[in-house]
């Protein structure tokens, strides 16, 4: 076994666990988080933006859109125990879990984060890929922001639109394992808009991924 293998089986425990322990438990304000090993101290992992759009950062840093202010307050008042910048770390775990499982094919985990009509076109896409003998040789280089741009409560049931801003480097091969499109040198941005459902207070704690879309 290669290094290179034992170190990415190594990085994908420490995430698998981290988003357990961030996404699947209840937790309260006494711990500040840590974004990425590899990044600054966790009050400049995420910064605020500048200008009229941004409305606040919570104390570690993470910065939530103007729109989103009253959701967040709302969930607050619902649940005492969310943390903005606790789930901004789990949400970026899950990105990163979730796009590994879809270039993989990992249909399992898939089904775990993600909700049945997103699996099934998660699922769907990766079937079509399949027929034509491609895979993804693709890899997440750093996920430069994540921003919460909307949060809503509808009764118990919270949503959550997360902003990506990402670098992919990615690459597809034929069934011979030969690359036939991207390139593994060079690192391409990607900006999507995730949302997150969970219903507060029930027995599940934690959240789904329940759209995914491009952002504008």
């Amino acid at each position: 076994m290669t290094v290179g293998i034992v170190l990415l089986a190594m990085i994908a425990l420490f995430v698998g666990l981290r988003l357990y322990a961030v996404l699947g438990q209840r937790t309260g304000h006494e711990q500040q988080p840590v974004t990425r090993p590899e990044a600054a101290p966790a009050a400049e992992a995420v910064p605020a933006k500048t200008g009229p759009a941004a409305a606040g950062t919570d104390p570690a840093g993470f910065a939530f859109e103007q729109g989103a202010a009253g959701g967040i307050r709302a969930i607050i008042a619902a649940d005492g125990g969310f943390d903005v910048a606790r789930f901004l770390e789990g949400a970026q775990a899950a990105y990163r879990m979730i796009l590994e499982a879809f270039w993989s094919g990992d249909r399992a985990t898939l089904a775990r984060l993600a909700s049945p009509d997103v699996c099934a076109a998660f699922e769907q896409a990766i079937a079509d890929r399949e027929t034509q003998g491609h895979t993804h040789d693709n890899r997440l280089v750093a996920i430069e922001r994540a921003t919460i741009d909307d949060a809503r409560l509808n009764g118990r049931v919270a949503e959550i639109d997360v902003r990506f801003d990402a670098y992919v480097s990615a690459v597809t091969r034929n069934a011979s394992g030969e690359m036939i499109a991207g390139s593994m040198t060079d690192a391409v941005p990607t900006n999507d808009v995730w949302t997150f459902r969970r219903t507060l207070r029930g027995d599940d704690p934690n959240w789904q991924l329940v759209d995914t879309d491009e952002a504008a």
